[in-house]
């Protein structure tokens, strides 16, 4: 037996997420709906111009915010990550703790430096636009990957955004590397279209032969495979991935089980915020193929759990949702 469901590899970012409407990007320059890496003096200028006071404040980055889906089903997760000995280093490790996470921080050797964060801007029409300060964790690396705890998981799971530094890409190589020396099957998330668009060459090198799961959303299938319709792309990309799921917002997702496509159906929702909604989705279905579910049923509790996701403000289920959503899957 295995003593994690998943461990997972990315970036540890203390988001900050906040209401602003399009005149706000158009104020401050700022490109709507993508991931914008940025430095600090820049993520402190649009600090400066917002309001704070409604900001909401927890730890995240991508594959965190998977893991701890994972966790609040049920699951039992790990992730390898780096924050910095500052004060939202300590917030970070705090809200992993109770997000019922293991992790690779010890809080008496954290480095000096500045710990991650995310600016998540949310608009009316529900969607998501981040400035991402990498901080220390833009110095991940083979050194923050724990080798012990891939070794005890049923799946790593690889976070897309770490393709952007080489040390980056090489503790993913490593990670992947371990997990298949072992028997641990690999997923990875492809994380943004921007990532797609600029590193496909670092998503290639990933990739290698093949991973196990691999999720996109349908731009993302598409620009990697070079493909100008999803038909044609998920063809394609069964031959970078055993198995894969494409999301479709409010069409619901493709799921490709190694034999047959799936159609998942959406579940109707009204949206208020799709930060976090690939997150989860990534997080249900890893769940459930992780703890005795089929491939449609992980898909359907993924569709359920990405729609609450939407309909409310944050990446994040609370706790009695995540169970009650589970319940609805097994009446």
């Amino acid at each position: 037996m295995k003593k994690y469901d998943v461990t997972g590899i990315g970036n540890a970012l203390v988001d900050i997420e906040f209401k602003v409407t399009d005149k706000f990007f158009l104020d401050n320059g700022v490109e709507k709906g993508v991931m914008t890496l940025v430095d600090e003096d820049r993520q402190n200028a649009l600090m400066r111009v917002i309001n704070t006071a409604e900001a909401k404040k927890q730890c995240g980055g991508s594959a965190a915010n998977t893991v701890i889906a994972v966790s609040q089903f049920g699951g039992n997760s790990y992730y390898c990550c780096k924050v910095a000995n500052d004060e939202l280093g300590q917030f970070f490790m705090e809200d992993m703790k109770e997000s019922g996470v293991d992790h690779n921080l010890n809080p008496e050797k954290l480095e000096e430096g500045i710990t991650g964060k995310c600016l998540v801007m949310v608009t009316e029409d529900a969607e998501r636009t981040m400035n991402t300060f990498l901080g220390i964790t833009q110095n991940y690396s083979v050194a923050d990957v724990n080798e012990a705890a891939i070794k005890d998981s049923k799946y790593l799971y690889i976070e897309g955004y770490l393709v952007t530094s080489e040390n980056g890409k090489a503790a993913m190589l490593q990670a992947k590397k371990i997990a298949e020396n072992n028997g641990v099957k690999v997923a990875m998330t492809f994380s943004d279209p921007a990532m797609v668009k600029y590193f496909k060459e670092g998503f290639d090198d990933v990739i290698g032969h093949s991973v196990d799961m691999l999720f996109a959303n349908e731009e993302e299938a598409m620009i990697y495979t070079g493909k100008d319709n999803l038909m044609d792309a998920r063809e394609e990309l069964k031959k970078a991935a055993k198995h894969f799921c494409i999301t479709q917002g409010k069409n619901g997702a493709i799921i490709w089980d190694g034999d047959t496509f799936i159609d998942i159906e959406p579940y109707k929702t009204e949206a208020i915020d799709s930060n976090g909604a690939g997150d989860m989705f990534a997080g249900a279905f890893m769940y459930g193929i992780t703890n005795g579910h089929s491939y449609a049923s992980s898909g359907k509790l993924a569709s359920m759990a990405s729609s609450k996701i939407v309909s409310q403000f944050g990446p994040r289920l609370k706790w009695h949702e995540a169970k009650e959503i589970l319940a609805r899957l097994n009446p």
